[in-house]
């Protein structure tokens, strides 16, 4: 969501596909609440499960990962390493 919040796309295509969307803008819980949400999610998340949905690059990578980006080819969050 580094572009902003908006979503310009239709969600017909995710329905027939029989995906669901889920979700909520934790910007605008309260703290107590999003503590509370991370804890949860710390208990049904491991780390090596958290491993396999995030890669790191070094910020000379950052171009050629975008070109990957925008084919398709890159799945999970891609977490960029400044000192590497």
């Amino acid at each position: 969501m580094a572009q902003g919040l908006d979503f310009p796309a239709s969600v017909a295509s995710f329905i027939l596909r029989g995906v669901a969307l889920l979700g909520i803008n934790s910007v605008t819980r309260p703290k107590s609440q999003r503590i509370e949400a991370w804890g949860r999610l710390s208990t049904l998340l491991t780390e090596s499960e958290l491993e396999i949905m995030a890669s790191t690059i070094g910020l000379n990578e950052v171009v050629a990962t975008a070109g990957k980006l925008l084919d398709g080819q890159v799945r999970g969050r891609v977490v960029v390493d400044l000192n590497a």
